[in-house]
């Protein structure tokens, strides 16, 4: 069951281990892989920052990017989209492939945003084309000790309807291990929206694949992001995370303070952070506010309150 515990008492907790949240590592985290075709080295800044602790890494489609081979980032394939005209397994024949050639593939991902428009990025499929294309080429993978993600719906009551009808045209055929989830708003919805995610499918662990607190200040987007990454390294069945913003934040569509990497391509508190290091100090551009300070995590905790599972 959700509880709201006392505002103060997680402000005090907050601001006791804040110099630890911003400089700790996770081995939850992965990254979601947004290729630069400008500034392809770009690329390599995720792995060869001294001390990243990203484990795990997606990229919207079935092989593997080639920035990341040869490296001990995991790769997670995802079946990106379906269409009526859909009839092959060439997502199930990659897979299978990959893994017969060595690849330690252990999950996959389905479905990006299935109940969203094309115009915002979602595949904008139907329940009943998603449930033929998921039992053609997701669900045999069990038989080979694959893993399931379930469709990657959006943060909205939308989201959960959809998933609700996919089970349904799925009519038993498609049985998922876990549910990502996407979200790009405060923390107290995102809290809400997770904890009704676990009510719904008791029995499913969570990914948070894709996060961010969009279009914010400065100050508002680095505490979401550290009061967010502690609250995923607490919950047992938040099992991994990535963070939306592995780019340059002059061409980020969910603003420049989002973005890991300024303008000009260097790290920002926040890219540095969810790598395991300590603060930058590089502003990313389209902001000058002041790095947060601890009088602005006061205000943002007792702003939107926080939600934990008892």
């Amino acid at each position: 069951m959700w509880h709201s515990r006392s505002l103060h008492a997680v402000a005090a907790a907050v601001l006791t281990t804040l110099p630890l949240i911003l400089a700790t590592s996770s081995p939850k985290r992965g990254l979601c892989h947004v290729p630069s075709k400008k500034y392809p080295s770009d690329d390599k800044v995720w792995v060869n920052t001294p001390g990243s602790d990203l484990t795990w890494y997606y990229n919207y489609g079935a092989s593997p990017s080639a920035a990341y081979r040869n490296t001990d980032l995991q790769f997670v394939p995802m079946l990106w989209g379906a269409s009526t005209n859909d009839t092959g397994t060439i997502f199930l024949d990659t897979v299978t492939d990959l893994i017969n050639g060595g690849t330690n593939i252990t999950h996959v991902l389905a479905f990006n945003e299935p109940d969203g428009t094309t115009a915002t990025g979602g595949a904008d499929i139907s329940p009943s084309v998603a449930a033929a294309a998921w039992i053609r080429q997701i669900e045999p993978l069990k038989d080979l000790g694959v893993k399931l993600g379930a469709p990657s719906v959006t943060g909205s009551s939308r989201g959960f309807t959809w998933l609700e009808n996919w089970l349904k045209a799925c009519n038993g055929g498609c049985n998922p291990d876990f549910n990502p989830v996407h979200w790009y708003g405060n923390f107290e919805g995102m809290a809400s929206h997770i904890g009704q995610m676990m009510g719904t499918y008791p029995n499913q662990t969570v990914w948070v694949t894709e996060w961010g607190y969009a279009n914010q200040g400065l100050e508002e987007t680095q505490a979401f992001y550290n009061i967010s990454t502690q609250w995923f390294d607490r919950m047992e069945s938040i099992t991994h995370y990535s963070y939306f913003g592995a780019f340059r934040s002059d061409v980020s569509n969910v603003g420049p303070n989002s973005a890991m990497l300024t303008q000009s391509g260097k790290l920002t508190d926040i890219g540095s952070w969810y790598l395991g290091g300590a603060s930058t100090n590089n502003v990313p551009n389209g902001d000058a506010a002041q790095i947060a300070k601890f009088c602005g995590w006061v205000f943002v905790v007792l702003a939107v309150g926080v939600w934990v599972v008892l």
